[in-house]
């Protein structure tokens, strides 16, 4: 997502491709997947749940967001800073989600929330785009699960908001080797499976796997973090795997639309790239799908996107500004 500063040595491809190399960074990812990655804090997916309902309980939110002073403390100043222009000031939860709406609540909460989980490690500034895309891939997946009928909506939102999570430990590595002046990867490596293999020894795929499997997640989340560039090769829930890939292709595609524009600014229907012109792509994810459906579904892509790209943005600034996530 976000690509580390290029190398000006010449020995640069040589000594990153070099097998010590590889073989030293996949034993650090080894040791930070045993004892080094921070747990997923419960309470994420508890309120994912109680705000995705249809009759959301406030009392039970601001319950739950209370275990965590921080986090309240961090919603209560993101709800009465200046961004939102609220009229009153807010002074508890249960305002916070009349006032907001429960959906842009609930996309601030897990974004502080899981922002501040990898900022233990890393600083969330410099994974702004790699948030971006993760939060951006949420909404989008449980927009394609409600418009497909699929039942697991809340899954397939937290599916698309941890879709890419193995990419983390690969950052871990790639901090830690700056610090030691030791030579970065390709500046495209992040979501690159080849790229990631050859310097890390592994990819984010694999990684996210074995994170998976240590948060104890569903063998649903399993597939979504191990196969969602091949969701043809899920096991326990394909078509969950084929929402999650049909939202993280669209999203790259939107990326690379017009390099002549920030990432930040969203593409026009005019300056769609070919790939997601046309539905051609979502087939290959959700094949069970009629035509008329795909085009519907991108459709539906392309106007939700131009709409959440601010709501999102809007959050990650605010979350990675407080100060509150700072590296180790």
């Amino acid at each position: 997502m976000m690509p580390p500063a290029k190398s000006a040595d010449p020995m640069h491809a040589l000594s990153a491709a070099s097998p010590a190399q590889i073989e030293r960074r996949r034993q650090r990812l080894m040791q930070i997947l045993a004892n080094g990655l921070p747990t997923l804090p419960s309470y994420v997916l508890d309120l994912n749940a109680l705000l995705s309902s249809a009759s959301v309980d406030l009392k039970k939110v601001g319950k739950v967001i209370r275990t965590d002073p921080s986090l309240s403390a961090q919603v209560l100043r993101l709800c009465n800073s200046a961004l939102f222009g609220l009229r009153r000031r807010v002074i508890s939860i249960e305002q916070a989600a009349v006032l907001l709406g429960t959906e842009r609540l609930r996309t601030l909460i897990l974004t502080c929330s899981v922002m501040q989980f990898a900022g233990k490690r890393l600083a969330a500034e410099r994974l702004a785009t790699f948030w971006q895309h993760s939060f951006l891939a949420a909404l989008l997946s449980e927009r394609i699960a409600r418009q497909t009928d699929y039942f697991e909506k809340e899954q397939a939102y937290l599916g698309g908001l941890l879709h890419d999570i193995g990419q983390l430990p690969l950052w871990m590595v790639v901090v830690e080797d700056e610090s030691r002046h030791l030579p970065p990867p390709p500046p495209d490596w992040p979501d690159n499976c080849h790229l990631e293999r050859e310097f890390f020894g592994m990819d984010h795929c694999k990684v996210g796997r074995w994170m998976a499997v240590s948060w104890n997640f569903m063998p649903s989340f399993l597939d979504v973090f191990e196969a969602h560039h091949h969701p043809d090769r899920a096991k326990h829930d394909p078509y969950l795997v084929g929402i999650i890939a049909v939202a993280d292709r669209f999203l790259h595609a939107q990326q690379d639309a017009a390099p002549e524009h920030s990432p930040d600014t969203p593409s026009t229907l005019e300056t769609l790239p070919s790939d997601t012109a046309s539905a051609d792509f979502i087939q290959s994810c959700l094949p069970q799908l009629v035509e008329s459906e795909r085009h519907a579904l991108l459709e539906m892509l392309q106007t939700e996107y131009i709409h959440l790209l601010p709501l999102v943005q809007l959050g990650i600034t605010t979350a990675s500004g407080n100060g509150t996530h700072q590296s180790h």
